[in-house]
């Protein structure tokens, strides 16, 4: 290998030109989840009051919310399935089949009560803490520890 050449790569090997494509096209996900975020408040899906109203039974507005974006998923699928639509890359998007397992059911639930008892769900995380509910850190600090020791126990759980 000559000098130009390894002047333009890292000691990994990897082209420094696609770390600075890397940089640039993660970009776009920090400018979508901002949107999301501004739509998210504006529409006040990361309202504390909102989601106590859905799980207190009080207002269908957060189960409106939650069913548009089930129906949009379900026909969005269905979409991508039977026009074999790929990426923007031209991969082609496979769906695999899912297995039922009883540990989804526990996992749901648990799920839901820590969505109930602080008000958040890892979506709108963010969102909130941008909004300057910084008590939310907890949450967020919480769920990255609940999501590290899942993984520390994952292999002796039955799956």
């Amino acid at each position: 290998m000559n000098n130009l050449e390894n002047k333009n790569t890292d000691t990994e090997g990897i082209n420094a030109s696609q770390l600075k494509d890397s940089g640039l096209s993660n970009l776009k996900y920090l400018l979508v989840g901002i949107f999301f975020g501004i739509v998210f408040v504006k529409a006040e899906i990361i309202s504390w009051f909102r989601i106590q109203e859905m799980f207190q039974l009080q207002s269908f507005f957060m189960y409106g919310v939650i069913g548009s974006a089930v129906v949009v998923g379900v026909i969005s699928v269905q979409i991508i399935k039977r026009f074999n639509i790929k990426t923007i890359h031209g991969e082609k998007i496979e769906i695999q089949p899912k297995v039922f397992s009883k540990g989804q059911i526990y996992g749901g639930l648990m799920f839901g009560f820590g969505w109930a008892i602080t008000g958040a769900c890892p979506g709108p995380l963010f969102a909130q803490i941008g909004t300057g509910v910084t008590v939310i850190v907890i949450t967020l600090l919480s769920a990255i520890a609940g999501t590290w020791f899942y993984g520390f126990i994952k292999d002796k759980l039955p799956h």
